[in-house]
């Protein structure tokens, strides 16, 4: 079994598959798993658009930066931070210091048929979800680019996202280069 020394935190807009690849990423790699926006709706007792709507993405985003160092300072995990966390420059340096951050990287195709499947997501209420998307990815991806590994993440499945991720891992050293063997 791989030792892993510190966290493994998954960043990139949503629908990436953040949530979902990690659980199986954390399954694989027998770690527990944890989502940041799941524990940011059990501090708030109420929904992440709930939290938008009632308190403001300001308000959202403080509570998120202090769950991130929670998270962080926890036994080691996978770690899914919502999209925004990383654009954080605290929670930033943070993920950079302490964990191994590995950006799930899509293109805005992917992005709109992934985030059409689900509600919930309140930064696209507010208009066209490909137009807000694209505003996303020309403000997010140039800071998500300094993330230790990127993985490019399109309509393979999970498991190839996860075996993707494992293989980058490896390249970095993170884990063993007989992991799959």
């Amino acid at each position: 079994m791989p030792i892993i020394d510190k966290p493994i935190v998954l960043i990139g807009l949503m629908g990436t598959g953040k949530t979902t690849i990690g659980k199986k990423l954390a399954k694989k790699l027998q770690l527990p798993f944890t989502d940041s926006d799941e524990e940011a709706e059990q501090v708030a007792g109420c929904s992440i658009e709930n939290i938008f709507e009632f308190n403001g993405e300001e308000a959202f985003r403080k509570m998120e930066s202090l769950i991130i160092q929670r998270l962080l300072s926890q036994p080691i995990a996978v770690i899914a931070a919502g999209g925004g966390a990383f654009v954080n420059t605290d929670s930033r340096a943070k993920i950079l210091r302490e964990a191994t951050s590995v950006w799930l990287k899509a293109d805005i195709d992917v992005l709109v048929l992934r985030t059409a499947r689900r509600r919930g997501r309140p930064l696209l209420n507010e208009g066209n979800p490909r137009q807000i998307l694209k505003r996303l990815m020309r403000v997010r991806y140039p800071v998500y680019a300094e993330a230790d590994i990127t993985v490019e993440i399109g309509n393979e499945g999970v498991n190839a996202s996860v075996n993707a991720i494992c293989a980058a891992l490896e390249k970095a050293g993170i884990l063993p280069s007989d992991f799959y063997k």
